[in-house]
């Protein structure tokens, strides 16, 4: 079989882009808009095939249904692997609908987390999440309770300055988890350094580094779950199912601590989720969601979207009693830095 497999840079190709797209929704599925580079087999100068990375997911992999059982799954998947592992990514993730889970186990890819029939998440390695887990089991520290605290703080607030302190008063030790991807408007690096200078003189808390096992929302694919509501439990589910199972474990975790959610219904709909996941009999133990309400000042609650939204307006006065002033510092400058490069 004359198969020709060509790689695609997204950004600079966007008719191609336009092709790939439109022969994923043949397969009723979708290229995302976080999609950089894409592999697609053409037969005949017709596409029959095609798979994407996104930093180090891959992701919308289709075949057409008269090649199936030719391989052709396998051959794109390989060269998908090749050409992240060219870009230095060699830990890779991918999601997709169970029954495919065979044929990607193949290729050496091993489950970790699943939402029932609909979603499972897998990885390149049998080892890798138990050697993380392995790692965080070095950072346990005694006591019947032990909290955690997993935030994007994008920017850091003096709300989560006020939910990291009540935690880590009602704990015997308080770890904290910082979502990864950036996928944010602040970056990772940025976002971390705000959080340390920000909880600083908290003596009972461990700052976490990212990682790939606690999921960001907004790099949890769609693409082949049409329904808004279902992305968002699968979401739900494999993100909380490989906290409650592998993670907390590690760290002897009792109590997870989140912030009431007035403004977003996502987020009230997570913390929801949440409760109902983590304190549900099973075969690890539960762990007890405490949900607090949130810090008010200024005539209502202090969130990042709120200081987001005024650091956009510029309102440094409005924004000074909702931050610590290392937050104040960094936002200050960065719209320095902003206004000389416009």
């Amino acid at each position: 079989m004359n198969l020709i497999l060509k790689r695609i840079a997204l950004q600079k190709e966007p008719g191609r882009r336009d092709a790939i797209d439109a022969f994923l929704r043949q397969h009723q599925l979708s290229l995302e808009a976080d999609c950089e580079l894409a592999i697609v087999a053409e037969y005949g100068q017709r596409i029959v095939g095609c798979g994407a990375i996104a930093g180090c997911v891959l992701k919308c992999i289709a075949v057409d249904p008269s090649l199936q059982g030719e391989g052709v799954s396998l051959k794109l998947l390989t060269e998908l692997m090749t050409q992240a592992y060219e870009l230095g990514r060699s830990e890779l993730f991918l999601f997709t609908k169970p029954y495919n889970a065979a044929m990607f186990s193949c290729a050496g890819f091993w489950p970790i987390a699943r939402a029932g029939d609909r979603a499972v998440l897998m990885e390149n390695s049998r080892e890798r999440l138990a050697r993380y887990c392995r790692q965080l089991a070095m950072y346990r520290q005694p006591g019947d309770k032990i909290g955690a605290i997993v935030m994007n703080a994008n920017p850091f607030t003096l709300g989560h300055r006020w939910l990291v302190e009540q935690a880590a008063r009602q704990c015997d030790w308080l770890h904290l988890f910082v979502v990864k991807e950036d996928a944010s408007f602040f970056s990772y690096q940025d976002r971390v350094a705000l959080i340390e200078q920000g909880i600083a003189g908290i003596d009972n808390v461990t700052l976490h580094p990212g990682s790939a096992y606690v999921i960001s929302r907004a790099t949890f694919p769609g693409y082949f779950l049409k329904d808004k509501g279902v992305v968002d439990d699968c979401y739900c589910q494999i993100d909380l199912q490989l906290f409650r199972e592998r993670l907390a474990p590690a760290l002897h975790i009792t109590h997870r601590f989140v912030g009431n959610e007035p403004l977003c219904p996502l987020t009230r709909n997570y913390n929801k989720r949440m409760k109902q996941l983590l304190e549900a009999p099973g075969e690890t133990p539960p762990i007890t969601v405490v949900e607090l309400e949130r810090v008010e000042k200024e005539g209502g609650p202090i969130s990042a979207s709120r200081v987001r939204k005024l650091y956009k307006e510029r309102q440094w006065s409005a924004i000074a009693p909702l931050v610590p002033a290392g937050t104040l510092s960094y936002l200050m400058h960065r719209a320095e830095r902003e206004q000389q490069t416009a």
